[in-house]
C-alpha cells in the first residue's frame, strides 16, 4: 500500500507516523521547533529544556526506523541544542557532516551583550556506511574565466573542471526576507535552495522523503520539483493549506535538473586588484587633462 505517498497529514507526527511502513524512506529532512518559544500557531515550541530534549528523543526514535538501510537524515538546529541532539543522534547513526548555514544577516543591529548569531547548524547523518549520496548532482560549476585559466592540455577533459567543484560544509544562502516571492507566513521558513541541495544529493530520483515538521512545505515543494516523492506531517492547519497552494503553484512544478551555481560567484583577488589599478590610471589621466568646462571658459 502506497496511499501515504505524496501526502501531507495535518496531525502530530508521533500520532500519524505509524501510517508509514518501516524501511521505506530514502531521506529524512527535519526542521523541528528550535526550543526558542517561536509562535507556530500552537505551543509546540514552548517546552523547557528537559522536556524539549525528551520530546526530541521521542520523535527521533519514532522516525528513524522508517529509513532504508541506505537512508540519511538532515536536521536543522541552532547552537543552543545542537550539541545535545548531535550526541543523541551519534548513538543511533553515523555523523557525516556538521553544516553551517550562513544566513547572510545584515551587518547593522544585533546583540549588544554577546556575538550576534548569524547561522543555523545542520547535522547530516547516515544510517550506515553505504548511504546514498550523489555528489555530481550538487557540484558547483566553475565560471568561464576559471575554465579558461585551466585550458592547458593537462586539464582538457577533466571531469571536475567540466561539472564543478565539491560543495563545502559552509553554505552561504540568504534567509528568506519578507519581500521575497518565496516567503510564506512562517517564522523559520527555510530557503528552497538549501532543501533542494539535500534532495538532489541524498535522495535518488523517484525516492521518498519524509519531513516530520512540514511547516509551509518547502521539503514537499523541493521533492516535487526534483522528481521525488514525499510524505510529511504538520500540526497547524493554516500551514497545511499553504503547502497545498505551493504544490499547485508554478513554484512546485517539476523542473529541469542541473547543478547550476547556488553560491554567489565572487570576484577574484586578481580581478579586484586589476580594477583598482584601472581606476588609479583613470584618475591620474583625469588630473593631467583640463576639465571640459574649464576648456570652454578658456576659449571664450
Amino acid at each position: 500500500m502506497t496511499a501515504w505517498l505524496n501526502r501531507i497529514y495535518c496531525e502530530d507526527v508521533l500520532q500519524g507516523i505509524s501510517r508509514i511502513p518501516d524501511g521505506t524512506i530514502d531521506l529524512l529532512i527535519a526542521d523541528p521547533p528550535y526550543g526558542l518559544g517561536k509562535d507556530y500557531g500552537n505551543d509546540s515550541d514552548k517546552l523547557d529544556s528537559a522536556a524539549y530534549l525528551r520530546w526530541t528523543e521521542q520523535w527521533i526514535d519514532t522516525a528513524l526506523p522508517k529509513l532504508k538501510p541506505t537512508g540519511s537524515l538532515y536536521i536543522f538546529l541552532t547552537w543552543r541544542y545542537s550539541p545535545e541532539i548531535f550526541v543523541m543522534l551519534k548513538q543511533r547513526m553515523t555523523m557525516i557532516n556538521e553544516i553551517i548555514w550562513d544566513r547572510r544577516v545584515p551587518s547593522m543591529g544585533g546583540s549588544t551583550r554577546s556575538y550576534t548569531s548569524v547561522h543555523d547548524t545542520i547535522g547530516f547523518f547516515a544510517k550506515q556506511k553505504g548511504y546514498y549520496f550523489d555528489l555530481d548532482a550538487i557540484r558547483i560549476p566553475y565560471d568561464a574565466e576559471t575554465k579558461k585559466a585551466r585550458s592547458r592540455s593537462i586539464f582538457v577533459g577533466a571531469k571536475w573542471l567540466e561539472i564543478g567543484y565539491n560543495p563545502k560544509d559552509l553554505w552561504s544562502v540568504s534567509r528568506i526576507h519578507k519581500e521575497d516571492p518565496e516567503r510564506a507566513d512562517h517564522p523559520t521558513q527555510k530557503p528552497l535552495e538549501i532543501v533542494e541541495r539535500m534532495v538532489k544529493a541524498s535522495c535518488p530520483p523517484g525516492g521518498v522523503i519524509l519531513d516530520p515538521f512540514m511547516g509551509t512545505g518547502t521539503t514537499a515543494v523541493a521533492a516535487q520539483r526534483c522528481g521525488r516523492n514525499f510524505v510529511g506531517f504538520e500540526l497547524n492547519p493554516s500551514y497545511c493549506e499553504i503547502v497545498t497552494r505551493r504544490l499547485a503553484s508554478p513554484e512546485g512544478q517539476l523542473t529541469v535538473q542541473s547543478n547550476q551555481p547556488s553560491e554567489p560567484v565572487r570576484a577574484k583577488i586578481t580581478d579586484i586588484a586589476k580594477g583598482k589599478r584601472d581606476r588609479k590610471k583613470k584618475k591620474d589621466l583625469e588630473k593631467t587633462q583640463p576639465d571640459s568646462d574649464q576648456q570652454t571658459l578658456t576659449f571664450l
